[in-house]
């Protein structure tokens, strides 16, 4: 259902990953003074990645896994949205705990568990793909690099004490 849609219309991917390149280090500087809001949208984008990726479907399993490795482009839309899938949970992770590099080990290690899970239960109707991990893993670089930016920014340019009344 989700990539007919990605296929009817192949703008929509380039489009997110636009919004969240530019949107992103400005929603990460606003939550970098809010961790337990950052946290709880935070525990919101994990839905979307069990649902895409762990919720059993009909589908009978041909082969358990497939090793390939192709880079994402703007004409492969299901490797496209699989870099999406995984830039918001390493951005709002990375500066809820205010760690880029741990968020981003904990996103390749939580899409590798993913696909190790997606293999060892076929009843699933799912199968593992190194190319899942492979674009699951540039999106955890490309959340971690918007942290990055948003903590850089939080910190050169601190919010002003009475702008909220809290500081």
């Amino acid at each position: 259902m989700i990539s007919t849609l990605l296929v009817a219309h192949p703008w929509f991917s380039p489009v997110v990953l636009a919004v969240l390149v530019l949107g992103g280090p400005v929603a990460g500087r606003w939550l970098y003074w809010r961790p337990r809001t950052a946290w709880t949208v935070f525990a919101a984008s994990l839905l979307p990645i069990v649902l895409l990726t762990l919720v059993p479907t009909s589908r009978e399993v041909l082969e358990r896994c497939a090793v390939s490795w192709y880079l994402p482009t703007f004409g492969r839309v299901e490797l496209m949205a699989n870099v999406i899938l995984f830039v918001p949970p390493v951005l709002l992770a990375a500066v809820a705990s205010r760690r880029p590099v741990v968020a981003l080990v904990g996103g390749v290690v939580g899409s590798a568990a993913i696909e190790a899970v997606q293999a060892m239960a076929p009843g699933l109707g799912r199968s593992c793909d190194t190319n899942d991990w492979l674009t699951n893993s540039i999106g955890a670089v490309i959340g971690a690099a918007l942290a990055w930016a948003a903590i850089w920014a939080a910190r050169r340019w601190p919010r002003r004490i009475g702008t909220t009344g809290r500081r």
